[in-house]
């Protein structure tokens, strides 16, 4: 059994661990609200683009556009992977990167090479540690992510799709619902389904009073790669605010679980202590019989 010093700095170390998480709790917090207002501002242009998307479409009956062909041949795949660039922040980079390579192995499994875009360390460590190097790793900027880098993201798989280097492209990210939960969610991201655009012209009313310069075709050849992008940035403001959701939730967690650790050394260190004082007056007793007896 420990003696009365080793548990006492025990407790203390305990203490200063949870002084820590209970810091960081309140700081990821802050930056849930940050980032929750950035998902709520990007919300209105997204919406817009997608109802643009649908009154284009109406237009452009049986659109052709790289964008939205599916290759006869599927032999390359690029998977872009969105997580954090810290860690704790408990199952949210690990339950990603299972799914992507659950990803990877479907398409192995279809004939399929899968190509790696690493968005945040934990990703460009992970896939390095297993001797895949990411085509593209993007680092320190997880928690803000900005449109530059969804612009670059949406360039580099366009280009490539557009000149058949690859025949598909999926996005695996972690989805905000709320400051205590996210979801992990594979999207399809190209090519972009002919039901997307159909659908969402068919859940928009079209204004009548619109006039395309130079043409409705060319006006949907221009929308069609931004509306790429604005899906990447959104993912990735997504992922931010999860982040910070899964990180509030462990360092309570750890703190909790700290509070609970000291409860218990407290009653040991008390317990201990007791015994201590108990054998120290037996001994006394015992001492003041002897004297007493001679």
């Amino acid at each position: 059994m420990p003696n009365l010093r080793d548990i006492r700095q025990r407790i203390s170390n305990v203490q200063s661990t949870r002084q820590i998480t209970r810091t960081m709790e309140m700081v990821a917090t802050a930056k849930i609200r940050k980032a929750q207002s950035r998902i709520e501002s990007a919300r209105p242009y997204a919406l817009s683009m997608m109802e643009v998307l649908g009154n284009v479409a109406r237009f452009v009956r049986d659109a052709k556009h790289p964008l939205l062909e599916e290759h006869e041949k599927h032999e390359r795949v690029v998977i872009v992977t969105v997580v954090s660039d810290r860690g704790l922040c408990g199952a949210f980079n690990s339950n990603i990167l299972r799914m992507a390579e659950g990803l990877m192995r479907e398409e192995a499994a279809q004939g399929a090479e899968s190509d790696i875009i690493a968005f945040g360390k934990k990703a460009i460590g992970y896939f390095r540690y297993r001797g895949i190097e990411p085509m593209a790793s993007y680092r320190d900027v997880s928690d803000k992510p900005s449109i530059e880098e969804a612009r670059s993201i949406a360039t580099r798989v366009i280009e490539a799709y557009s000149a058949g280097e690859i025949d598909g492209v999926k996005m695996v990210f972690n989805r905000f619902k709320n400051a205590a939960e996210h979801i992990a969610e594979i999207h399809d991201l190209l090519p972009i389904k002919h039901t997307v655009v159909e659908d969402e012209t068919d859940a928009m009313q079209l204004n009548p009073e619109y006039v395309f310069e130079p043409s409705a075709d060319a006006v949907l050849e221009h929308l069609l790669p931004t509306y790429v992008e604005t899906l990447v940035y959104r993912a990735l403001l997504e992922s931010a605010a999860s982040e910070q959701g899964a990180r509030r939730s462990a360092m309570k967690s750890a703190t909790d679980n700290a509070s609970e650790m000291i409860t218990s050394l407290t009653r040991t260190f008390n317990r201990a202590r007791q015994g201590a004082i108990t054998n120290e007056i037996a001994e006394i007793v015992g001492g003041a019989a002897s004297l007493e007896d001679e």
